[in-house]
């Protein structure tokens, strides 16, 4: 991996940092009007300046758009996140240490971080610091977790491993991971018991190339979050997903795993995982028996 800039040199002057303004010479300067083509009677000159409007037959110019400062100090921290120079768990830099590193104010900093905490990719903790946040975290674990029981507080259940297996990608799935038909992924389907009862049944689909290795030993080993294990054991941590919702009956195959009758009624949840840089590398369907529990889903 190349790299990474350790400063804003080039992206921002001195004077404009505060601002968000663009370096003169990176696309600031007013563009010239491409020269009119020659004609045999004479023509005006094009006119510039915005109050003369667009001249007959000239392409109009896109204007060119600009992040704000702080939005580039967060991407610059979100590349060491995923380049692994902070690992989950460990404490980043303070905001005085990043405000030195990029050459910006605190306050430009702090606004960066505040944004990343907002996204659950870093913990501030009273006193201590921030922390690059992990799967294995009460903030993190249960933010992907959304069934929650009647009675009691959010938990997760305990997974029944029924086949973990390498494939070629079926269109669909090779589509919505954004990779090519027939490369390799890796299909998992499992059941979730919660208090002894069959729940959500499980059909994941994952990229084969980030989790070289896994097989249905490990996944019965693992005692916790399944995106904990893919954070830890193979490098790939999940920041967001997508998810359509439905009612579905119960086929032949769910009821008879899930413990209730053909046709019950069923809540059939896809998501599609992503990680660092809006790459999907997961594709969950479940089917959520819900006579005990809801599906909870904060919005802000």
């Amino acid at each position: 991996m190349s790299s990474l800039p350790t400063s804003l040199t080039g992206a921002a002057t001195p004077g404009a940092q505060e601002s968000g303004a663009a370096t003169p010479g990176a696309g600031t300067q007013p563009l010239s009007p491409p020269a009119p083509a020659p004609a045999a009677a004479p023509q005006a000159a094009p006119q510039t300046g915005a109050a003369s409007g667009s001249a007959p037959g000239l392409q109009s110019v896109p204007s060119p758009t600009f992040s704000p400062l702080y939005q580039q100090i967060k991407a610059l921290i979100t590349r060491s996140l995923q380049s692994g120079e902070w690992k989950p768990g460990e404490m980043i830099p303070s905001e005085m240490e990043l405000a030195s590193r990029y050459k910006v104010s605190q306050g430009t900093v702090r606004k960066a971080i505040d944004e990343l905490a907002a996204e659950n990719l870093v913990a501030r903790r009273q006193g201590k610091g921030t922390f690059v946040t992990t799967h294995h975290e009460d903030v993190v674990k249960f933010r992907f977790l959304r069934l929650v029981p009647d009675e009691g507080e959010p938990h997760y259940g305990a997974s029944r491993v029924l086949e973990c297996k390498r494939l070629r990608a079926p269109a669909e799935i090779a589509r919505l991971l954004d990779i090519r038909t027939g490369d390799s992924v890796v299909q998992i389907r499992r059941v979730l018991t919660f208090s002894g009862e069959s729940t959500v049944l499980d059909e994941i689909w994952l990229l084969g190339a980030n989790f070289k290795g896994l097989t249905a030993e490990k996944l019965t080993e693992w005692k916790g979050p399944m995106y904990a294990l893919f954070e830890a054991e193979f490098g790939t941590r999940m920041i967001r997903a997508s998810e359509k919702i439905r009612a579905v009956p119960a086929d032949e195959t769910a009821a008879e795993l899930l413990s209730v009758p053909v046709g019950a009624p069923l809540l059939s949840v896809e998501r599609v995982s992503y990680t660092y840089g809006d790459r999907p590398v997961e594709v969950r369907r479940g089917l959520y028996v819900t006579t005990r529990h809801y599906y909870q889903n904060d919005l802000s």
